[in-house]
């Protein structure tokens, strides 16, 4: 995946919560350990996330967005 962002954290997904709107992410990280991206619902069930997916945490100075290869 290429992107312009700098600010990438790889991880693993502990725990997904979808609601109405929004989802919450848990991404497990080596350092620090967990990032919680919130993102919306339509995205988390367009990159089909679920418990144990490889994915990054792309930090932008405003918000986390959530990458899957």
């Amino acid at each position: 995946m290429k992107l312009s962002a700098r600010n990438k954290l790889d991880g693993t997904i502990e725990n997904v919560e979808i609601g109405a709107v929004m989802a919450s992410i848990k991404i497990k990280v080596e350092k620090p350990t967990v990032i919680t991206a919130l993102i919306t619902k339509e995205s988390a069930e367009a990159l089909e996330l679920k418990k144990g997916d490889k994915v990054s945490a792309i930090v932008k100075s405003t918000e986390t967005m959530v990458g899957k290869e």
